[in-house]
């Protein structure tokens, strides 16, 4: 089977800082990869760097186009890699406010994407948010209202349905579940692994929570100080890790 991303050797430098060095891997299709480490271990910045908000400073990130098989995006040309990201691609922000716009209704917000890629029927558009919102527990005579009256919580699962609604197969996701509450979170871990299952989505996940890797992860990533420390499948790395760096992580949690 042809890896839908194959990553490789993947570099990114803040001067003489490591942002993140030498990551490779490959991710198929319908498989979840998740991200895990401290603070400034740079989980985040390889994300950026995957997702194209980065330039890496070395390697390639290569994704198997619909039309031209695996193609290098760090090399695509700005036009191709912007509709890649409205497509094929989404991007779920730790901050809602982030991957919305704020003074737009519900509706506009999931159509929005929709026109971006040529949508142009304005029932049809309408009828297909209302069905995302539902999709992501959101009442359907809430499509009017502006995301500044909604909850941290239905900002959240907008921002999912205004990324998934144009059914793209590779989701990025930063920090899902932070600054929600708990039984917000669990709520919405529901819902982010039921959709993945039903539409078969390949996602990376990067999180300082390990438990929602647990629950939504294939396999794990640990990082620290920009390297790769330790990789496998997520319940074989939580259960039982090699690296003290991982054992770490995994006992500061029990202790909790």
């Amino acid at each position: 089977m042809t890896p839908l991303l194959q990553v490789t050797d993947i570099a990114k430098f803040y001067g003489h800082r490591i942002g993140c060095k030498d990551v490779s891997f490959d991710l198929y299709p319908g498989e979840v990869m998740g991200i895990v480490g401290e603070s400034g271990s740079g989980k985040s910045t390889l994300l950026n760097c995957l997702a194209g908000h980065l330039t890496p400073d070395q390697g390639q990130v290569n994704f198997d186009t619909r039309t031209d098989g695996l193609r290098d995006t760090v090399t695509m040309s700005e036009p191709e890699r912007r509709m890649l990201s409205r497509t094929d691609w989404a991007f779920v922000h730790q901050h809602a406010r982030d991957g919305l716009r704020m003074n737009v209704s519900a509706g506009g917000n999931v159509g929005e994407r929709l026109m971006a890629v040529g949508a142009r029927h304005y029932g049809d558009i309408r009828d297909s948010a209302t069905d995302w919102l539902g999709r992501v527990e959101i009442s359907a005579d809430r499509v009017d209202d502006r995301p500044t009256a909604f909850s941290g919580g239905m900002q959240q699962r907008l921002q999912i349905a205004r990324n998934l609604v144009t059914g793209p197969r590779l989701v990025f996701m930063d920090e899902p579940t932070g600054g929600l509450d708990v039984s917000v979170q669990a709520r919405l871990l529901d819902l982010l692994r039921g959709l993945v299952r039903e539409m078969n989505l390949s996602a990376i996940i990067v999180t300082h929570d390990l438990a929602v890797v647990r629950l939504l992860a294939d396999r794990l990533m640990v990082m620290k100080d920009g390297h790769v420390v330790e990789t496998g499948l997520t319940d074989q790395v939580l259960d039982d890790p090699q690296h003290g760096y991982t054992q770490l992580l995994v006992s500061s949690v029990l202790q909790v």
